[in-house]
């Protein structure tokens, strides 16, 4: 029986912070019920299975990127980055390797193992899943404690995606370290701020 990998992302879209990567090799003698999209559950549903895949799973790993290296490297390519992470993690903390990794999406990272890369994998393949709660749950928490610093952008509310309310908030309060300056908004803010 093939040891499969899920790997999944989170957090491409939004204008500040990481973008993370979750890596999971479910137990098949232990299914978790419920597993989907993470962002068809609600983020109670995605924290109660959190526990469940890291106290179930064979192995899982998380791995991220930073706004830097997103800015350097453009945003693709960071998150190969951090899938490749999330694979490392696992596999160093586990001391197990996958036969196969399944990843979802149409674009593959390059990793040291065959890969299969699966559209809409995160709704048909249960590991992908699983990795795609990992990453959003720890993103979502990178957010809220953010939003403990600097309550006044409302990233509890956003995670830093580009909203009516955090665009206005940003052109209220100005820019504060974590944002991605290649993405355009905040290139043009940057700019502005710059030469005012």
């Amino acid at each position: 029986m093939d040891i499969i990998c899920g790997i999944d992302e989170a957090g491409r879209g939004p204008l500040i912070g990481n973008v993370l990567a979750g890596a999971v090799i479910l137990d098949l003698k232990k299914p978790i019920p419920g597993l989907k999209d993470s962002k068809k559950l609600s983020h109670q549903k995605r924290l109660e299975l959190y526990q469940i895949i890291t106290d179930h799973s064979l192995a899982w790993g998380i791995g991220q990127a930073t706004p830097a290296e997103i800015d350097q490297i453009n945003i693709l390519q960071a998150t190969f980055l951090a899938m490749r992470r999330a694979l490392d993690n696992l596999i160093n903390k586990f001391s197990i390797s996958p036969d196969w990794v399944f990843i979802d999406g149409n674009q593959d990272p390059k990793l040291s193992f065959p890969t299969k890369t699966i559209i809409k994998g995160d709704a048909l393949e249960p590991c992908i899943s699983a990795a795609s709660i990992l990453a959003k749950v720890t993103r979502d928490q990178q957010m809220l404690e953010l939003h403990h610093l600097h309550p006044q952008y409302g990233f509890d509310q956003h995670m830093g995606y580009p909203t009516k309310k955090h665009l206005e908030s940003i052109e209220t309060n100005g820019l504060i370290p974590g944002y991605r300056m290649s993405f355009g908004p905040i290139k043009k803010v940057f700019e502005r701020e710059k030469n005012a």
